[in-house]
């Protein structure tokens, strides 16, 4: 959580913003209630307290049959009272002496007065007077409400107003929220995207692809939550939590402690939620993995699926990873769906003690009708914020838990890096030396053994061995995608580990046997979106090759849109893409890995025709299991078992009748 929390350094100010607006928002939803509570008791319900006259106009008098009166007066001088009774639904009005007798009279209960006959007059016993009232026309009713109708009429724009202003501060609060979101979650994936492109090769041939997606989609969005949404409102929930009970116990402490009485088992449930939800989500996050995994490789690798029928085999292994995912989501569903209508059921026992308690205090006028009313508002409202506290809980974990498989991958070093002080290189020449280099991809299982040679610039020099004799092991030494365990590689007499890395494979064209297209467009394949890289160059590159051969005849030409992996050409036109790719980045030391296998026979000859022209003035070398492509090679290594065996030309090798000789017999035996 703490390393989470400095992605916030950058947006301070949003956050203050979001914590100011989010109090404002707390302060006006509890103040909503206290405004229709007071409208209830000051001009509602307000008909039983009395009016006196009074000799001053102002904003709270009212003009009645020719005299002035009004609520607020002084007790002490006031002498000449009236009072509206309320009887069934109609209104009586009193005229009183005394301010003791109105007292009386405001909790007189109606069913004990007597109304006349023709409902003209009521009649009222008070210390052991009788009073009359008399009945009251509507007009006269307005004219003595009038000051209340005024009251409800502000307490209305009043709360319309404070309404208004929830709702805006609610709008910029989530704006806010789910732009610093956004931002954050967009920095955090462009990180961990670039910092993916820093490891070495081993870390990819151990982490499935499907993980690494899951990485950077799925885990960054639940990241996202918590950010927009568990931060804020876990504040907000509780101050509101706080806020509503210094609230309730300001007005009214007994009543609180009847609305109090749940929270224990509110508690209980919440921990056990805590739990129950926590091994929730993290079930639903592997579930998720393993999906995403199983999609990624079955999708890559569906033609070989489909050679080999295995389609009803795969259905069943992604149902059973599928049913994995569905109980564990069922589980998270479930766990929900018992704890949501708990707490409702616990806030409705505690909506029920508020009403029954209330209402009898109500009864005996120990409490207003305002006060209940804002009682049972704030008890609907109380336990909201406890039940998404709860949930923010699991959501909390749910954020934990992917940031912590998010930070694994940003804490994986790459095994290669480029060196703190590298040596700078100019004018590179292309001469390449082995000395004395031993390799291992595991441990001390050498799979190249005391290996020394040395490559002048422009020699074009062949590899050749059995299937795991070590040589592609020597490309990716060449270019430090594995360091040596022991020994030296020189590029014009400096240690490739003293070079920066950008440089190294910058003067190092590789052109491999499974050429990867990526979706876009022709010209975006051969430039990589490398601005350096003129539009006239890459033409020139490609006609160089001769894969204009083909790329004219397409309908866009080099705008041509390409499928992911190049899967609408040949095999023969993706190898000349690579070609064009190459030589458009000029390369000073040039790689080839089987470059002309499994290619088509139309396309051989302008293949063969490429490869020259690629090979010009560069340092070359190839990999190759057909001799009969290497056999114009300045000198050819015949590898065994991780050592050079036999090194010479083509009919040097011949005439030694040794290991190539070997080889090439049996390809010629093959071929016939």
């Amino acid at each position: 959580m703490k390393r989470l929390l400095t992605y916030l350094k950058p947006h301070v100010f949003a956050m203050i913003v979001s914590l100011i607006l989010t109090l404002f928002i707390i302060v006006l939803e509890l103040y909503r209630p206290i405004i229709i509570g007071d409208a209830i008791d000051d001009y509602i319900n307000s008909y039983y307290k009395p009016y006196a006259e009074v000799s001053v106009e102002d904003d709270t008098t009212i003009s009645f049959r020719g005299k002035l009166y009004s609520k607020h007066f002084d007790e002490e001088k006031a002498h000449d009272f009236i009072q509206l009774f309320l009887c069934g639904d109609k209104y009586y009005l009193f005229h009183l002496d005394s301010l003791m007798k109105s007292e009386i009279l405001s909790k007189y209960n109606e069913e004990a007065a007597v109304v006349s006959e023709d409902g003209t007059y009521v009649q009222v016993t008070l210390n052991g007077d009788a009073y009359k009232g008399e009945l009251l026309s509507t007009e006269e009713l307005e004219i003595i409400r009038t000051r209340d109708f005024e009251g409800i009429n502000k307490s209305s724009v009043d709360y319309l107003l404070i309404l208004f202003l929830s709702v805006i501060c609610n709008m910029l609060s989530i704006y806010v929220l789910q732009r610093m979101g956004q931002d954050i979650i967009y920095e955090i994936r462009n990180q961990i995207f670039n910092h993916i492109h820093t490891l070495s090769v081993r870390f990819f041939n151990n982490v499935p692809v499907g993980v690494l997606v899951t990485r950077v989609t799925n885990d960054t969005e639940s990241v996202n939550e918590l950010f927009t949404q568990v931060l804020v409102k876990f504040f907000k929930n509780i101050i509101m939590i706080v806020g509503y009970a210094v609230v309730m116990l300001r007005i009214n402490p007994r009543m609180t402690g009847y609305a109090f009485i749940m929270m224990p088992f509110v508690f209980v449930l919440t921990v056990y939620f805590r739990y129950l939800s926590r091994k929730a989500y993290r079930m639903v996050r592997a579930a998720i993995t393993e999906i995403n995994i199983f999609l990624s490789e079955n999708l890559s690798g569906m033609r070989l699926i489909q050679i080999f029928t295995r389609e009803d085999q795969k259905q069943e292994e992604f149902e059973v990873k599928n049913m994995k995912y569905y109980k564990a989501s069922y589980r998270e569903l479930m766990t929900f769906a018992i704890f949501r209508p708990s707490i409702y059921g616990l806030s409705v026992i505690a909506l029920v003690l508020i009403m029954g308690f209330g209402g009898k205090f109500t009864l005996e006028g120990t409490l207003t009708i305002g006060t209940l009313y804002i009682f049972i508002n704030y008890i609907k409202h109380f336990f909201e914020p406890i039940q998404e506290l709860a949930e923010q809980f699991g959501t909390l974990q749910s954020s934990i838990a992917a940031s912590e498989k998010i930070f694994s991958i940003l804490d994986e070093k790459p095994d290669i890096v480029s060196p703190k002080n590298p040596v700078p290189i100019e004018g590179l020449k292309g001469e390449i030396e082995f000395k004395n280099v031993w390799f291992a991809y595991e441990n001390e299982e050498y799979v190249l053994k005391d290996i020394n040679f040395k490559i002048k610039p422009g020699e074009k020099v062949a590899f050749v061995g059995a299937t795991g004799a070590g040589k592609t092991s020597i490309l990716n030494l060449m270019g430090r995608y594995y360091d040596v365990q022991k020994g030296q590689i020189l590029i014009d007499g400096v240690d490739i580990k003293d070079i920066d890395l950008d440089t190294l494979r910058g003067d190092i064209g590789q052109v491999l046997q499974d050429v990867f297209i990526f979706t876009g467009d022709i010209r975006e394949n051969i430039t990589l979106r490398n601005e350096n890289i003129s539009d006239a160059d890459m033409k020139e590159a490609a006609k160089y090759v001769n894969a204009d051969y083909f790329i004219d005849k397409l309908p866009k030409k080099y705008d041509e849109p390409v499928s992911e992996r190049g899967a609408t050409f040949s095999a023969g036109q993706r190898q000349l893409l690579s070609f064009a790719r190459t030589l458009a980045y000029d390369p000073k030391i040039l790689v080839l890995d089987e470059a002309t296998a499994n290619i088509d026979t139309e396309t051989e000859s302008l293949i063969t025709e490429a490869l020259q022209k690629l090979m010009e003035g560069r340092t070359t070398i190839m990999v190759a299991h057909r001799l009969s492509t290497i056999q114009h090679a300045d000198r050819i290594m015949v590898m065994d078992h991780g050592e050079i065996k036999e090194c010479g030309s083509h009919q040097e090798l011949l005439a030694q009748n040794g290991i190539y000789k070997k080889l090439y017999d049996l390809q010629l035996a093959t071929q016939e």
